[in-house]
């Protein structure tokens, strides 16, 4: 994309030069190249009105009035309506693809926080993501030793000199990386080596942290820096162990340092916790259960007693009234007998 928008800034710097070639000795940034050519249009619209909005454009009071003073003297021929209403499109084409670039960029800059945050704090958002890219994934990047890392990307020239005999090639992908172009020409092999086996490291530290930060690519980075001193001028660098030890002192200050034994015990703690969970709510419904039972045969036990009692009632009724019904037929045949002895008398 960069190849693209610098080719379109080119053209369109040829374009305009043939009416304005002045502008692009005072404006050598694309962007705001493109969006003058935008704002202008034609030599004729430049003018102390336009002063301020060539100034926002510009972030430069002085460059805006240079624009203003080159326009009066300028060596540039006419265009015609057809050719300033191209050139104004081409132009706005070419910043909507700057404005693109920049949101894709940072797009770029926010997904590689979130995936592999040491790697890209190391080496940069480009080349990091190129290296996952290459590798297929962060956890292929995450295993492979610091010697395919260096050369990752460089894979045909590897077969090449595997097959004629000739020099392998001292990196790949990470060549685009500025560490190695501010490297000497003798040092450069050395330095990607060098972050070859950094990158190693901060690719499997994005990988396997629990908690991810930058802290371990902050530290690399440093020790890249300090190497790039040692080969120029000999100063001494941190040793890798105490640079390890701070970096592992400093994430157990800030609690970003997590062992497997703790995540094992919390992760314990909570399979534990759902397990109690489905036993509580298995105590609770044989509770509720046995407090139904028991309810139940106690209205049962109550039913079966009242019942008892009624039929006892009853019976009891039933034999008070053949008593009665006894003692007044005997009375009846007491009164007969009597009367049949005074009907004999």
């Amino acid at each position: 994309m960069d190849k693209n928008i610098n080719t379109f800034a080119m053209r369109l710097k040829e374009w305009f030069g043939w009416h304005f070639p002045e502008l692009a000795k005072i404006v050598s940034d694309n962007t705001i190249y493109a969006q003058l050519v935008y704002l202008i249009e034609h030599r004729d619209n430049i003018n102390e009105e336009m002063l301020p909005r060539i100034e926002e454009i510009t972030l430069d009071e002085e460059k805006a009035r240079e624009v203003l003073e080159a326009n009066n003297a300028s060596m540039g021929q006419d265009i015609s309506d057809n050719d300033t209403a191209q050139i104004k499109m081409f132009s706005s084409r070419v910043v909507e693809m700057i404005a693109y670039r920049e949101t894709l960029g940072e797009y770029l800059h926010n997904r590689m926080l979130n995936v592999a945050p040491n790697v890209s704090s190391l080496i940069g958002d480009n080349v990091g993501a190129k290296l996952i890219s290459q590798a297929g994934s962060l956890v292929n990047l995450a295993k492979y030793p610091a010697s395919t890392i260096q050369i990752l990307g460089a894979e045909k020239a590897l077969f090449r000199s595997l097959k004629s005999g000739g020099n392998t090639p001292k990196y790949g992908i990470i060549y685009n990386s500025s560490f190695i172009s501010r490297a000497g020409i003798k040092n450069k092999g050395k330095i990607s080596r060098y972050i070859a086996n950094k990158l190693a490291i901060a690719a499997r530290f994005d990988q396997f942290a629990i908690i991810p930060n930058t802290k371990m690519g902050e530290a690399l980075k440093e020790q890249v820096e300090e190497r790039l001193r040692f080969l120029s001028s000999g100063e001494k660098p941190k040793t890798n162990r105490d640079v390890m030890k701070s970096v592992l002192e400093e994430l157990k200050t800030e609690g970003l340092y997590v062992t497997a034994e703790e995540t094992n015990k919390e992760d314990a703690s909570e399979e534990e916790d759902e397990e109690e969970i489905p036993v509580k709510k298995a105590k609770k419904e044989k509770k509720d259960k046995k407090e139904k039972k028991e309810k139940k045969e106690k209205k049962d036990k109550k039913e079966k007693k009242s019942k008892k009692n009624k039929k006892r009632k009853h019976v009891e009724v039933e034999a008070q009234d053949e008593e009665v019904k006894d003692t007044s037929e005997k009375k009846k045949k007491k009164k007969k007998s009597k009367k049949a002895k005074v009907n004999e008398e």
